[in-house]
């Protein structure tokens, strides 16, 4: 049985990766249903949280159902970071993921996640002082380091348990490389068997099939993997992934109307969520993975990456059931 803290999670969980704009609360609502074992936020800014900015603080909702949720915060400043704690203590979230792993240029310039790759003493300093101001797990989830030269992660994943995290997810890639290339898990790997470390090690990168879970599972040992870009338009790669270890089987991709009636609860719940024009424009880069496949989609695909009014969108998703209601996919 895989824990962080007190909190069970199976014995090979599966993680939704935080995704900014993504791993939204109507997102982690599907992924919980179709087999996440594990939620986390997007990540959020310790010094909106502090200054009460609405967007952040709306980051924070966790609906009823969707538990185990962890809620990531990123930032650079002790002092906020330790505010911060406090009031992600109040939401009442199973565990703190702090990001130590974005590799964004807006966010790293300000030495905030991957940027404090840069300064692991600062790294320590920064999460121990988040372990010891909140009762909660505090997990990290962070990258391989700054860039090929600096690959330090053997080194920080101790350190990190040494001042008390609960859980490690680490993305086999450097900042240098953002996305590009292919993850690097023989370094997770490496820790997983380090006999020192006794936390669960999560793996993150590259996984986007349940032949590949499985490959990795076996070859590198993890405690559980996390999912990021690959459920994106995509929720039931979690459940795909289960039947698979459980059966050696591939099972089957839903049909169209099945994906129909996903999406468009994913549009509706998002609008209701955060409102008309954000939900709209958040779900565009949805539709082009829930229905990838299909031919000669185009037309339509333009249509709902460009639409701001949410009864044509829900007529076009009606559209796609109709034309192609007995598509069955590859």
């Amino acid at each position: 049985m895989v824990k962080i803290g007190d909190v069970e999670l199976g014995e090979f969980p599966l993680l939704l990766a935080p995704m900014e704009d993504v791993s939204d609360p109507p997102f982690r609502a599907l992924c919980k249903e179709q087999g996440c074992d594990m939620m986390y936020t997007e990540f959020i800014s310790v010094e909106g949280l502090i200054r009460d900015a609405a967007k952040s603080v709306q980051k924070m909702d966790i609906y009823p159902g969707e538990r185990p949720v962890g809620i990531q915060i990123f930032g650079s400043n002790i002092e906020s970071m330790r505010r911060a704690a406090e009031i992600v203590e109040e939401a009442k979230p199973e565990v703190l993921d702090i990001n130590y792993g974005c590799p964004v240029k807006k966010v790293t310039c300000k030495m905030a996640g991957a940027g404090i790759l840069q300064d692991i003493p600062r790294m320590v300093e920064l999460t121990k002082a988040i372990v010891e101001s909140t009762s909660l797990p505090v997990t990290v989830k962070t990258r391989l380091g700054w860039n090929q030269e600096t690959i330090k992660i053997y080194e920080v994943a101790e350190r990190l348990q040494d001042v008390g995290i609960k859980a490690l997810s680490i993305h086999g890639r450097t900042r240098k490389q953002m996305y590009k290339g292919e993850a690097d898990w023989t370094e997770i790997a490496r820790i997983k068997n380090n006999p020192r470390i006794h936390i669960p090690i999560f793996g993150n990168g590259d996984i986007d099939s349940p032949q590949k879970a499985l490959e990795y599972r076996n070859k590198y040992g993890v405690d559980g993997i996390m999912i990021g870009r690959a459920s994106i338009g995509n929720p039931w790669i979690f459940k795909q992934i289960k039947h698979y270890f459980a059966t050696g089987e591939i099972l089957p991709p839903p049909g169209v109307s099945e994906k129909v009636a996903i999406c468009k609860r994913h549009l509706l719940k998002g609008i209701e969520w955060k409102g008309e024009k954000l939900g709209v424009l958040e779900m565009r880069r949805h539709y082009s993975q829930y229905f990838r496949g299909l031919p000669n989609l185009k037309p339509i695909r333009m249509e709902l990456v460009t639409s701001h009014d949410p009864k044509h969108l829900v007529n076009l998703l009606d559209e796609i059931e109709e034309k192609y209601g007995s598509y069955v996919f590859a």
